[in-house]
């Protein structure tokens, strides 16, 4: 995995400075979102462990058939910074957010909300009026975050998936958490449309 220097021990990566920057001047939302793709794949290593570039590969090979929409915020010298799939094929009506992550020096600035609101919005669409999500049970701040976006807890999450330590060992990884899902709202300036 690549070294990224953080503030917290006394200096930034350009990435940083760079995300910090335009934050500062012109708001998260300025923050350019848009598809990833395998050209990214090397540039995603904060993302997960060993293996998970080689996940995010296996979801975009899914893109070209409509399954799935897999979106990247990017840092002003276009590197991605945050980054999730919308998988089409998961529950009937609803797109299924999956594989969402914020480079870590860069939580709380808003910028994992910026994203699930371009997710939203790609899922509306596709005129689809919900999104789902899981969230595992060791990731409460992730939780508090769709709750104050308005998702809930619909079910309880429970899954497994192989993964690859740091030295080339498979384990299978077991979750447990909860399923998260929010009705998309389409707001019209007609008082008569609901």
């Amino acid at each position: 995995m690549t070294e990224h220097n953080t503030s917290k021990e006394g200096s930034m990566s350009e990435v940083e400075k760079l995300v910090r920057e335009q934050i500062k001047q012109a708001g998260v939302d300025s923050l350019l979102v848009d598809e990833l793709t395998p050209n990214d794949l090397n540039d995603i290593d904060w993302s997960g462990g060993p293996s998970h570039p080689k996940s995010v590969a296996k979801a975009l090979q899914k893109v070209p058939s409509g399954a799935m929409e897999y979106l990247a915020v990017r840092s002003p010298n276009g590197k991605p910074i945050a980054k999730g799939g919308i998988d089409y094929t998961y529950k009937p009506g609803t797109g299924y957010m999956t594989q969402l992550a914020t480079m870590e020096e860069l939580r709380g600035l808003g910028i994992g909300t910026h994203l699930i609101r371009a997710m939203e919005e790609r899922i509306l669409q596709r005129g689809l009026t919900k999104a789902s999500l899981g969230v595992e049970d060791d990731n409460p701040d992730a939780q508090r975050l769709y709750e104050r976006i308005g998702y809930k807890i619909v079910d309880k999450l429970v899954d497994s998936w192989e993964e690859e330590d740091e030295q080339g060992n498979m384990s299978t990884h077991h979750a447990t958490g909860v399923i998260m899902e929010k009705d998309l709202v389409t707001v019209t300036d007609d008082p008569t449309v609901s």
